[in-house]
């Protein structure tokens, strides 16, 4: 049997995927309110009941949070392993849900049909379209396609704090050849994507410390030093006119882009105006020799997040304060380790300051980049499935934020991660009357029918 017979199966049957996805979509998996600790219990046995169906021999694992849903089905072929998250964000302010967001619709918009739920889009839409795949190739097949491992994690939106102890307790048992997760979207909403590179994060909180106590300004000023003047010098000093971070070694370990994704990129034709036009702002700010999607999705950043010190309440209090503290953040790339960007802006910081003044550093912490090896044929086979369900050219992509995710199958479980959704941009994920186009749902399932073919051969 053929990989159309598959295809025609998925449209046949998308109805009865869409029904599976609203009895989902009913249950309030809400992390991170203690309050809905059985409802994510439900979802998660939900879950390992429709697995079970399918032939994977499923169990929802116990953690000291949240169950994880983990199941096998041993194959020829690469060790694949999918992730998704059934666990969904809380729905406040409910007041501005059009609906109840756990009573899903279909619904007919300007923009096609939606499905509006909490967690239609993040994440119980998407990872649905990679179990009704399997559905479908195992109606047609009798068997499912290759070397499958799933795992459903029930934390992701509360900080997944029981993730990093499961993958290492379970390194043996989880470890693949290759990661797939599903909790992307697509280029500008219409263009097929895969994410290849997630910029990393170190973050600091620091204090500059002069007097003992405020000071009088004026017993004092003009001879006592002002930490915040202090402290403003030193960040004024952060880039230069030119828009690079000036913490010496900072690029060191920043590799240039590959041709290849680089020719991708510029073929996306990406409107920096519409984007920065969305949020009132016009003029790219960063660095002045690299495109805008370089500057946010391959090149490192430096960013003060928060300033504060002395007197901020109503009125005026003529002070010179003893304290100046501020929040920065880098966003990291390539083989940028935080270990080394933390202690390099500390020491940049402490040079620079004069007589009376010292440094609190406090809570640093951070993550490295995930880069993929795209080389790996199976990311060419993926690129090509997405291109012949879509019907325009699937990219390479890069993701300006992090998912941490993606780091840790690569640091605890030594494999690289295919990253690919079918969000759009108007999702609303996270916020009130959240969505998933059934476009989005319908190719979704569709595509990775057609990447399994592609891998499992």
């Amino acid at each position: 049997m053929s990989l159309d017979s598959v295809l025609a199966r998925i449209d046949e049957t998308l109805p009865e995927a869409t029904d599976r996805l609203i009895k989902l979509l009913r249950i309030p998996s809400i992390s991170t309110d203690p309050a809905y600790k059985s409802d994510c219990a439900r979802a998660a046995d939900w879950l390992v009941a429709d697995l079970r169906s399918l032939g994977f021999e499923a169990a929802a694992r116990p953690t000291p949070g949240h169950p994880m849903v983990v199941g096998r089905k041993p194959g020829p072929g690469r060790h694949l392993l999918f992730y998704g998250h059934y666990d969904v964000q809380p729905v406040d302010p409910l007041e501005l849900w059009h609906r109840d967001p756990f009573d899903p619709a279909i619904e007919d918009t300007d923009k096609g049909r939606v499905i509006r739920a909490r967690g239609a889009s993040d994440d119980k839409g998407q990872l649905m379209t990679f179990v009704e795949a399997c559905r479908a190739w195992k109606a047609v097949h009798g068997d499912l396609p290759g070397n499958l491992t799933i795992l459903f994690e029930g934390e992701e939106e509360s900080g997944s704090p029981s993730l990093v102890p499961f993958l290492e307790e379970h390194r043996g048992e989880l470890s693949a050849d290759l990661a797939l997760i599903c909790d992307t979207g697509l280029f500008e909403s219409s263009r097929p994507a895969i994410t290849t590179m997630l910029r990393g994060l170190a973050k600091v909180e620091f204090t500059i410390r002069a007097a003992g106590r405020d000071l009088h300004s004026g017993m004092y000023g003009g001879l006592a030093q002002n930490p915040i003047r202090v402290l403003s010098r030193i960040l004024a000093g952060l880039h230069d006119d030119r828009g690079r971070v000036q913490v010496p070694g900072f690029y060191d370990d920043v590799d240039e882009l590959p041709e290849q994704v680089r020719a991708q990129w510029q073929a996306l034709a990406f409107d920096h105006k519409t984007f920065l036009g969305d949020v009132g702002l016009s003029d790219p700010a960063g660095e002045v020799d690299r495109t805008p999607l370089e500057m946010i999705w391959s090149r490192p950043t430096a960013e003060i997040n928060g300033i504060w010190g002395g007197y901020t309440g109503a009125g005026f209090k003529t002070v010179l304060p003893a304290e100046a503290h501020a929040k920065v953040s880098f966003r990291l790339v390539s083989r940028q380790d935080p270990g080394k960007i933390l202690p390099a802006f500390r020491a940049w910081i402490e040079a620079q300051l004069p007589p009376d003044c010292d440094l609190v550093w406090t809570d640093p912490e951070g993550s490295p980049a995930s880069v993929m090896e795209i080389a790996d044929p199976a990311f060419e086979a993926a690129r090509g499935a997405l291109t012949e369900e879509w019907g325009r050219a699937a990219s390479y992509v890069g993701c300006g934020g992090s998912i941490p995710i993606a780091g840790y199958f690569k640091s605890i479980l030594g494999m690289d991660s295919m990253l690919i959704g079918f969000g759009k941009d108007d999702d609303q994920i996270h916020s009130p009357n959240e969505k998933y186009d059934m476009e989005s749902f319908h190719h979704g399932i569709r595509s990775w029918a057609r990447i399994l073919a592609r891998l499992a051969a």
